[in-house]
């Protein structure tokens, strides 16, 4: 029995030319990693303007990161799930609306409420640009390519984003910070309905603990590293957080290992070096990168 010419055919997950797809996941890498800098220089500013304290200050930039690092890894999973066409399209409407809500805030809590948000936006949008890539870009030197242009788009737009801050604030006002995300969300929304297919949503396990004890583990994490701005490392409000956050990290990983029929984060990936290692080192050079893009601002 023969097979017709559309069996043998392989399913494009993209309808649009393949730089645009590429220009598209870039673009929103680019975006999210900007906002983690382009602050930093309006700072002074808002809080002028809105009457933050020096320690509720620092959440404006806190807020964002707390979010993004906490549901990064549910962002992964629901992308697995849901297809990277609509989780790409929903973080892109929520970043977008955040930005703008950030932008029009007329108090602290506004703002850092928006700007969690926003990084809860970034959390799903992420996530949905690699696996735009992983999908769209057959394997070897083709995606090869297409991850070094991703990698690269994140990394301009974190040493972008001191200048574009100081520009902005300088020359229009802090709001704009914010509010430029809002007609390029729009534009990327816009791209990626017309350029990416939607796929079927797998009926597939959430992992609802895992879900849980991995995002309260990072989040609790990443907030006591945080509050070793006002307080020592060795202090309650320092250790009490980072420890719950470890106890529930250890969690997840018994939870992924022996109970998860399907996985947020199967373990055996690690058993392979180049992940590891690979993974190792980005660890090491996102801490590096974003001392530094906030240093390079001061």
């Amino acid at each position: 029995m023969t097979r017709t010419h559309t069996e043998t055919q392989p399913v494009r997950a993209y309808t649009g030319p393949a730089w645009l797809v590429l220009a598209l996941a870039c673009a929103s890498q680019f975006m999210v990693i900007l906002d983690v800098a382009i602050v930093n220089v309006a700072l002074p500013s808002v809080q002028r303007d809105l009457g933050f304290t020096g320690p509720g200050l620092a959440w404006v930039v806190n807020g964002y990161v707390l979010t993004f690092a906490g549901f990064m890894l549910l962002g992964g999973r629901a992308a697995d799930l849901f297809g990277h066409r609509r989780l790409l399209v929903v973080g892109l409407g929520l970043f977008s609306l955040a930005s703008l809500a950030a932008g029009l805030a007329t108090t602290p809590e506004m703002l850092v409420g928006s700007r969690a948000v926003q990084g809860l936006g970034g959390a799903l949008l992420a996530p949905a640009t690699l696996a735009v890539i992983n999908t769209c870009f057959p394997e070897g030197p083709e995606r090869a390519r297409a991850f070094g242009a991703w990698s690269a788009a994140g990394g301009v737009g974190g040493m972008v984003g001191a200048t574009a801050g100081g520009l902005l604030t300088t020359g229009l006002s802090w709001r704009w910070v914010f509010l430029i995300n809002v007609p390029i969300g729009v534009g990327l929304i816009v791209v990626a309905t017309m350029s990416l297919v939607a796929t079927r949503v797998r009926r597939e396990s959430l992992d609802l603990a895992g879900a849980v004890t991995g995002t309260a583990g990072l989040a609790a994490v990443v907030y006591g590293v945080m509050q070793t701005a006002d307080h020592a490392w060795g202090s309650a409000n320092v250790l009490v957080p980072v420890l719950a956050g470890v106890v529930l990290l250890a969690v997840f990983l018994m939870v992924e290992k022996r109970f998860a029929t399907a996985p947020m984060l199967p373990l055996r990936l690690f058993r392979n070096r180049n992940v590891a290692v690979g993974n190792g080192m980005l660890l090491l050079f996102g801490g590096i990168a974003i001392a530094m893009w906030f240093f390079s601002s001061l």
